[in-house]
């Protein structure tokens, strides 16, 4: 059996991942398509993982790609998450785990909008549902580009009170054009373009699908499109096991044996008793790469791109994520997480390491701290899709939480 230790998937990490200095990218697109897909929730996070992986890059290299050339998509995909894609990774996307989440998508809002009596009973909700799609699609073909906001002030339905259920009463309300952009987004007929404000804004406009990628997202079977995007991802983070992908994609047991079994990867001995899959043509030892540093956004797809990270992350897990497992910045040395990063209230990069690693690691990563300050050019980032960690209270200053460290 192959073996491949934790210093080797640390070295692989950092050349596949393009954090060492040799394998960083000219422009964003590579950089998306050598992880799969780049986290959007949080829309800063893309352009902050872009610039951490590339040679130089600014707002207006992300942007171009996003916006101008189109050469990046942004997408509800795995975990019911907004990611970023290239054009040939979207329609696998779409079909392996898009095509899923809206599924549950239109059954939630079927509920929603029966919870706001919008007609007597379940087949007429049904049909109040696609009449109101139809005018949705039509008014925003005609406008080009709109908020939602916008939309809803095209047709009375598309201003409906929409309830939306949660655990506990009272509840809250949106227009139907939002939860309607939300599921035609889902499943592959709008998209998200520029942002009203900066490029750090949450408030999208959308489009048709069309508008943006010439006739659409090419249809793709769902077992082969499976098939596909575990392939993309074993070759970005393989070594890797069937749990990990599991967590990535966002797929049931089911659906991993089902993949596993049409894809036939290699076991390899992982070093630590473990044991991860590769794809069988990816065997070649890989040789370390220089000794490098970065600075990682929240929600990085790197670190979020397995579910077991000790391999990488060490005991720095209660310090770096939130209560609902999602990561903050983060500080790599040489394929490992060493530390965390926040801003001060002027916008400056404070890093504060967990370990010690020498004066070569802090001055590496002070060396990166300045060059993501340059593209950065003073913007404050703040964590407004996720909570805030334990190590950035910390850093600014504040009581940490109960229950954190």
């Amino acid at each position: 059996m192959r073996r491949i230790d934790v210093a080797e998937r640390r070295a692989r990490l950092g050349t596949r991942h393009r954090l060492a200095a040799e394998t960083r990218a000219d422009d964003p697109v590579e950089v998306a398509r050598s992880l799969v897909a780049l986290h959007s929730t949080d829309p800063a996070s893309v352009y902050v993982a872009a610039w951490a992986r590339m040679n130089g890059g600014s707002v207006a290299d992300v942007e171009r790609a996003l916006y101008q050339d189109r050469s990046l998509v942004r997408l509800l995909a795995m975990r019911r998450t907004v990611f970023v894609t290239t054009p040939d990774a979207a329609p696998v996307v779409q079909a392996a785990c898009s095509d899923a989440v809206a599924a549950r998508e239109r059954r939630k809002l079927l509920g929603f909008l029966a919870a706001s009596e919008v007609a007597d009973d379940e087949q007429g909700v049904r049909e109040w549902l696609a009449a109101t799609e139809d005018i949705a699609v039509r008014a925003l073909a005609a406008r080009g580009e709109s908020t939602a906001s916008e939309l809803a002030d095209d047709d009375p339905r598309l201003s409906t009170p929409v309830t939306i259920v949660t655990g506990k009463e009272p509840y809250a309300t949106q227009k139907a054009a939002s939860r309607l952009l939300l599921l035609l987004a889902a499943e592959g007929r709008v998209v998200r373009g520029r942002p009203r404000g900066t490029w750090t804004s949450h408030q999208y406009r959308w489009a048709p699908l069309t508008d943006w990628l010439p006739g659409g997202l090419e249809p793709w079977d769902t077992r082969r499109a499976e098939e596909e995007l575990a392939r993309r991802w074993l070759r970005a983070f393989g070594p890797a096991t069937a749990d990990d992908l599991q967590w990535w994609a966002g797929w049931t047991k089911t659906q991993v044996k089902r993949v596993l079994a049409a894809l036939k990867p290699v076991q390899v001995d992982l070093g630590d008793g473990g044991t991860g899959l590769l794809l069988p043509d990816d065997l070649e030892e890989t040789a370390p790469p220089e000794p490098w540093a970065a600075l990682l956004p929240g929600l990085d797809s790197t670190p979020m791109g397995w579910h077991q990270r000790e391999w990488f992350l060490g005991e720095h897990g209660p310090r770096l994520f939130d209560r609902a497992g999602n990561i903050g910045p983060s500080l790599w040395w040489n394929g490992r997480i060493v530390g965390g990063w926040a801003q001060d209230a002027d916008g400056a990069i404070v890093c504060r390491f967990l370990e010690d690693v020498g004066a070569a690691a802090e001055a590496a990563v002070r060396a990166e701290a300045e060059r993501l300050a340059v593209p950065l050019g003073g913007v404050r980032l703040s964590a407004r899709t996720r909570g805030r960690t334990w190590l950035e209270e910390e850093l600014a200053g504040q009581s940490p939480r109960a229950g954190k460290g």
